[in-house]
């Protein structure tokens, strides 16, 4: 499809700006349907007072500061410790995984604490791993359902 330039009114200040040929076919090309509705200089000062970088997950991530429940020393966590669960260190944690660092041991049975689909020791119902246990199918390897 052939684009032309198309002249657009700015939502916030009202100004005039160029929706160019070459951005309406960007737009097209990602599956946007809407035209923009801010000039460039408005778009960026939204971004700003919004903090938004404009990449990933909106930049740096709070850091919380917990102790280790297996070596006692300081960890650094992403998340608000609760104190019901306990918090690991980056070693411990990768220990308590299997330290594979998340490569071939998930689903397959054995290697980690968590085994395959069963949570715990690998599927030994001789279907290749996959035993569920009698927990059903939505087993994630005793997690308590929450993700």
């Amino acid at each position: 499809m052939a684009y032309t330039d198309r002249t657009l009114s700015c939502a916030d200040c009202g100004a005039p700006f160029t929706f160019s040929a070459d951005d309406q076919s960007y737009h097209a090309e990602k599956g946007f349907t809407n035209e923009p509705k801010r000039c460039p200089t408005c778009r960026v000062s939204r971004r700003s007072e919004r903090g938004d970088s404009g990449g990933g997950y909106g930049g740096q991530r709070e850091m919380f500061t917990a102790t280790c429940a297996s070596c006692n020393k300081e960890a650094k966590v992403p998340f608000q410790p609760r104190g019901d669960r306990p918090v690991y260190c980056s070693d411990c944690f990768r220990a308590q995984q299997g330290g594979g660092g998340g490569g071939g041991s998930s689903y397959g049975g054995g290697g980690g604490s968590r085994g395959g689909y069963s949570g715990g020791g690998g599927g030994s119902s001789g279907d290749g791993g996959y035993d569920r246990g009698d927990r059903g199918g939505n087993d994630r390897g005793g997690r308590g359902g929450r993700w």
